[in-house]
């Protein structure tokens, strides 16, 4: 694919690293004086928006409820996030996004400056002047955390926004124009996202609020808006189109400009009242200093990359790491005012819930590795993510599965709510109700829907009663075992046994005489024919995989896998063909199952996990041999630099633990199993002014493999790190060399 010229403020030029003695805050609004690396100059924005990354790119602040963007023109699957790097047009600038789905929506309340007769519709790319996009060349471009500016073309305005975490602060230049405008638009939305209800009201010559309604991949989304001008405007029109029961309202507010003309615009969010948007506005953005909101989300994306030190003579491998690291922090977004009002799932509106809220909860992909990374370097935000889950689960009767904006969707398969919770019990958590935990936990786990029914009466789910019955089986089962470990720790014996023998569901789908996880239907026989490389999307036994990739899904119980295998040598052989055979999966594959090593297939979620199936059971040479290829290789700092789906860090995450060295297989519990470092040396804020400083001595792309390592001084004889062994800070060394040992 060829790519045109761009322009990236802060990663492409001076690669020198200064320091900056910022004030920094955890969730509790605690401060405290550290001297920050200006490491945003190596965040890429551009880096997944190509190929099939679907990244947000925009302005916007840590975890912000806020994603400022362009939304392209063009619909489709690459377009999820709402910009697709091949595309040179822009519909509008929406304060809502996604980052790395497969699955479009959002793009809520979006702003669009123009000039001249503007005919408020989507028009066609035929006509270039049509409806109210604008052609942009990516020449003009400038993006960096927290800021993005574009030339559009059409209307000769240059365009520049960035945020904070609720509100969204656009600069238009215009030329000179007795017609020029900003048109409000609540019709346009990404991918299967349509208006169902809006309004949009004048409150005087430089206020406009109002509200959208929409229904998409979130069923029922609700977001309020207050708009607030720079300059008072001459004119303010609003139009109604209604069509097919909805309303799809459009505003539109006029000024005399001269010649680049500069006005601003401050857009609150709230997902409770207008009102509240107006409290957000006045509590984080009162003032009209473009500039210094620059500077200050500049700060605050600082703060957060920080947690990690990062140290390498690779230039490229530093960007991605650090574009990783930021890709991680887009989401899960905070969903509540400053005020700590929220909308629930329930559909009510919660009062000051006294904590923090959050949405966008891409479950089936971040359990694997995003929330394993932030339980290490967002040791502040862990009580407020589960009591979220926990909230979620009183107001819709189980925990989360894909949750949008208040929306469950049920997107992908399994109980991935689980995982996240009983980590962060098994790994000391504190500041959430813990039987509240475990009951929400059990109560999803024993629902009679999405084939849960099935597993509580055969232990398994027949292909016969539901489709991708194997990914749904192995799935529930790695929750179950995430959940029977909180049952033996908090002394519920019988619950422990239970799902611990549920948690074996994977040995129902065992055939040995082809060494694969089958299909079986209720009455206990493989589906037949079989072909291990075959693939359907969403039809057949396996979620967007084959019978190669989810044969390894039980990164709970290997040892019980091995046994079925018969031997050690005899798994490990089966291990070792995953990354040499090739075979064709059919027309109606899943385009997720991308980034293939064979068949091992690292741009989905759930062969994240095998590489170090080789450290588990002793042969962590292997493992070093695929972690430093899939490094170098299918990561990298082009467009296209992601081989996958960026699911809401889930990618990013796992390169960020693998370049440290680590991995948690298990889906809870905090064993981190060893792989191949890439630093020299990282240093990891863990929390309570303690760091974790991981050094690899003599490293080098020769020297991959791991010789020895020393925990503390002290000669670390183990395949893997305890959680508890990084938290509590300390310094872990690896002594690296070109051979296997």
């Amino acid at each position: 694919m060829k790519y045109v010229k761009m322009k990236t403020v802060g990663v492409l030029g001076c690669l020198c690293l200064t320091s900056i003695l910022f004030s920094c805050k955890n969730e509790n609004k605690e401060e405290k004086p550290v001297e920050l690396k200006n490491l945003t100059q190596y965040v890429d924005p551009y880096i997944g928006t190509g190929d099939h990354g679907h990244v947000f790119m925009g302005a916007n602040v840590p975890f912000g409820l806020v994603q400022l963007g362009p939304t392209n023109f063009s619909q489709g699957w690459d377009w999820c996030s709402g910009y697709h790097i091949t595309d040179s047009t822009i519909i509008g600038f929406g304060h809502m996004h996604l980052s790395g789905t497969g699955i479009g929506d959002l793009g809520d309340i979006s702003f669009m400056p123009a000039t001249g007769n503007v005919i408020l519709e989507r028009g066609n790319l035929e006509d270039p002047t049509s409806g109210i996009y604008s052609l942009f060349s990516h020449d003009t471009e400038k993006t960096k955390p927290g800021y993005y500016a574009v030339h559009l073309d059409r209307f000769g305005i240059d365009v520049e926004l960035t945020a904070t975490k609720r509100v969204g602060f656009h600069k238009y230049t215009f030329p000179k124009s007795d017609e020029s405008q900003i048109i409000i638009d609540l019709e346009h939305g990404i991918g299967w996202d349509r208006p169902m209800d809006g309004l949009i009201t004048q409150e005087n010559d430089t206020v406009i609020s109002g509200y959208r309604y929409s229904e998409g991949w979130a069923k029922d989304q609700r977001i309020y808006f207050t708009a607030v001008f720079s300059k008072p405007m001459k004119d303010f029109k609003f139009e109604k189109i209604e069509s097919e029961k909805r309303i799809a309202p459009y505003g539109q507010v006029f000024f005399n400009t001269n010649d680049k003309e500069e006005i601003y615009v401050k857009v609150a969010l709230s997902p409770v009242s207008v009102e509240n948007a107006k409290m957000n506005m006045q509590a984080e953005l009162p003032e009209w200093d473009f500039e210094k909101t620059i500077a200050d989300a500049d700060k605050a994306w600082n703060e957060e990359l920080n947690k990690i030190d990062f140290q390498t003579n690779d230039n490229s491998a530093r960007r991605v790491f650090y574009t990783a690291l930021y890709h991680t922090m887009i989401a899960p977004s905070e969903f509540c005012d400053v005020n700590k009002d929220y909308f629930g799932t329930d559909k009510t509106i919660h009062r000051q819930a006294g904590f923090t809220n959050y949405t966008t909860f891409s479950l089936w992909d971040t359990y694997r590795a995003a929330h394993p990374l932030m339980s290490i370097i967002h040791p502040e935000k862990m009580q407020n993510i589960i009591n979220t889950m926990l909230t979620i689960y009183k107001e819709q009767g189980k925990l989360p599965v894909w949750h949008l904006m208040a929306n469950e969707t049920d997107c992908m398969v399994g109980n991935p709510g689980i995982p996240v919770v009983a980590d962060a019990i098994l790994k000391g958590f504190s500041g959430f109700d813990k039987e509240l935990a475990f009951e929400a936990m059990k109560t999803s786990a024993m629902l009679d829907e999405r084939g849960l029914n099935w597993m509580k009466e055969l232990g398994y789910i027949p292909f016969d009663k539901e489709n991708e019955s194997v990914a749904k089986a192995l799935e529930y089962g790695l929750a179950d075992w995430s959940l029977a470990q909180v049952a033996k720790e908090m002394g519920k014996t019988e619950d422990a046994e239970y799902f611990t023998k549920r948690s074996k569901a994977y040995e129902f789908y065992f055939d040995p005489s082809t060494r694969f996880m089958r299909g079986k239907d209720s009455n206990g026989n493989f589906r037949a024919p079989f072909d291990p490389f075959h693939s359907v999307h969403r039809e057949n036994d396996y979620t967007e995989g084959t019978a190669w990739q989810y044969t390894w899904l039980v990164p709970h119980d290997v040892e019980g896998l091995i046994n079925l295998f018969g031997s050690k040598e005899a798994f490990v052989q089966k291990l070792d063909s995953l990354f040499i055979v090739e075979g064709d999966m059919g027309e109606e594959a899943s385009p997720d199952i991308s980034g293939l090593i064979g068949q091992y297939a690292h741009g989905n979620e759930p062969s994240h996990h095998i590489v170090y199936l080789y450290s588990y059971i002793g042969e962590p040479w292997k493992t070093a041999d695929k972690v430093r290829y899939i490094l170098k290789e299918l990561y990298t700092d082009k467009p296209a630099g992601l081989s996958g789906n960026e699911d809401v860090g889930q990618m990013s995450a796992w390169y960020i633990l693998s370049a440290l060295g680590f991995y948690q297989v298990e889906p809870a519990g905090g064993r981190y199993f060893f792989g191949s470092p890439i630093m020299n040396e990282a240093t990891i804020q863990v929390g309570n002014g303690k760091t974790f400083k991981i050094v690899a001595k003599n490293n080098s792309a020769e020297n991959k493999y791991i010789q020895s390592i020393k925990l503390n001084g002290t000669p670390h004889d183990k395949f893997y790190i305890d959680f508890k062994d990084i938290a509590a800070g300390g310094t872990l060394e690896f002594e690296m060399g070109n051979q296997p040992k």
